[in-house]
Parts: C-alpha cells; structure tokens; sequence
C-alpha cells in the first residue's frame, strides 16, 4: 500500500495541515479525496461536534483511527467505530483550564450585567446616578455544575475564590470535595447560578430541560460551555423572555454559527461564538495531542488519550 494519509475532516481544520505535513504525517483534505486515495486513509483529525456518518466512515476501507482535536466527540459515534476496529482518541483535559477560565468570565460578566455596561458608556448612555443603581452580589452565591470532568472540576476549584458554595451532579459518583446533589433537577433548585459542562451526545442531548431551566429561576443564571445541544434552547429563550430565568452566559448553540435574529430582544444573555477552549496555547496542544495519537497508532503503539467507557 502506498504511504498512509492522515484525513483532515472539515474545512475549518485546514490550518493544521502544515503543521502535520512537517511532522512527517501525510495528509489529505476529505472534501478533495480521490476514491483512488480512499483505500490510503488510515487515521482521521476531526472536530469533535461535526457528524462523521456511519456511511462516510465505511467508505475508507482501511480507517483504523479518528483523532479528535477537542474535548467533545459527540459526532463520532464511537460505539459504531470501536465494533468495527476503528479506534477514538479525544483531547483529553488539555484544554480545561481555559474552558473554565472562559466559564467563569462569563459567568462574572453575565451576573454583572458588563455587556449592557459597555454599552451604555460606548453609546453615551452613562448617567451618574446610574452608579447606585442596585445590583445583586456575586458572592456567597451557590453555583451548580452539571458534569464533574476536566472542565467541571476546573470551574469549581476557580469559584472558590468567588466564595462561591459549590455543589455538582453527574450520572456517576465520584470522589470530590464538593458535594454532589441527588439529582439534576435537585442541582438546579438549589443553585443560583447552573454551569452546564457535561459530555456532549446523545446521551446528554436536551438533558438541561425546561424544567431544570426554570428551577434555577427568576432571580438565576445559567452558563453552558458544553453543547449547545445539552440545553432545550427553546426553553431557554422563553424563559428569558418571560422572567423565569434572569441571565445567561452561552458559548456553544443548538446550530452554530447561530443565527443572530434568533436572540434579537432576548434580555438577560451574554453569547460568545464557541471559542471557550480556542487559545493560542491551547489550539496547539490539542493538535499535538492528536498528532501524538496518529503517531502513536501508525507506529503501533498504545494510544496517548483513547475516548473511554
């Protein structure tokens, strides 16, 4: 067979793919593959939320490895890979810690209101009575995290020094020094303040519902740095609109790019466009890890961050 290729899966990864070359990996576009070239394809790097089908994946006879350059591989349906050889990889907790930094700015910046702020000095809105006009504290605040991993946990230990108390839940226990809740709807009614940073997929898909929305309630906030698809984003924006929810923070949407006239007189919401974990230092490590990984498989060697469970 002729020298295995490394497919680059979506035009938006098409940056790394000097990077790769000069690690000695050959690559190919997957929107300019010949089928000639198909048979070649021995290793995937892939966005994690963009849908790899079932269809596509069996058209790449010799397909062994799909390195995913995010935390997130929702649009890989590993359990259909791993039946048939292929192996995942994922970027394991390298990009944490600035998922949660963007968490927490969100969070801060969402409560006090600094988007609205911004505004009213950048238009010549700023009246100087406007100084005492009240706004809640952040601190003492509960805060509830949905999902206890990497970013989970990096969020908790940053909102310590908030003073904020912090409880979590999950669909499994684990040993923290936080406590976990009894349920996600139990989470929700006792936070003041919801970060949803769960695994993304289908098992998670709509998990944050209308309910769990309007038990955080009127006087609340929720910040989703997870998926958009996590949260009934319907929901969401109803509640926003009729009061049952005070603020948002959200980084990822149902559909992405999201359409603008969607939040068009939505108050309350903070919206950044997925770009938590895009750093300049972390962009870079998630590649390596994945590049590690092709290496690692195309060598025959144990795998640096195999998807798990």
């Amino acid at each position: 067979m002729s020298e295995p290729l490394a497919l680059i899966s979506i035009p938006m990864l098409a940056p790394v793919r000097p990077a790769v070359e000069r690690a000695g990996v050959a690559t190919a576009l997957a929107w300019e593959l010949a089928d000639a070239d198909r048979p070649r394809v021995r290793t995937i790097l892939h966005a994690g939320e963009f849908v790899l089908t079932p269809d596509y994946l069996a058209s790449l006879p010799n397909l062994g490895l799909i390195a995913v350059i995010s935390a997130g591989y929702d649009g890989v349906d590993v359990a259909w890979c791993r039946a048939r050889g292929i192996e995942v990889t994922h970027a394991a907790g390298v990009n944490a810690d600035d998922v949660a930094d963007h968490a927490l700015g969100l969070l801060v910046a969402g409560w006090r209101d600094m988007g609205e702020a911004d505004r009213v000095v950048k238009e010549g809105r700023w009246r100087t009575e406007d100084r005492l006009a009240p706004q809640p504290t952040l601190t003492g605040r509960r805060l509830g995290i949905v999902g206890l991993g990497h970013i989970g946990q990096a969020v908790a230990r940053r909102a310590e020094p908030f003073k904020l108390q912090v409880s979590w839940w999950g669909p499994n226990p684990k040993p923290a020094p936080w406590p976990m809740a009894p349920s996600l709807l139990a989470l929700a009614q006792a936070s003041d303040i919801l970060v949803v940073a769960c695994r993304g997929g289908a098992e998670t898909r709509g998990l944050v519902t209308r309910e769990v929305i309007e038990a955080v309630g009127p006087a609340g906030m929720i910040v989703n740095v997870s998926r958009g698809s996590v949260i009934d984003e319907d929901a969401l924006i109803d509640a926003l609109k009729a009061g049952r929810l005070w603020r948002a923070g959200l980084d990822v949407f149902e559909t992405e790019p999201t359409p603008a006239d969607r939040w068009a007189g939505v108050p309350g919401v903070l919206l950044t466009p997925h770009r938590a974990g895009g750093t300049t230092e972390g962009i870079p490590q998630m590649l390596a890890q994945a590049l590690d990984n092709v290496q690692r498989y195309l060598a025959g060697q144990p795998l640096a961050s195999p998807v798990r469970g």
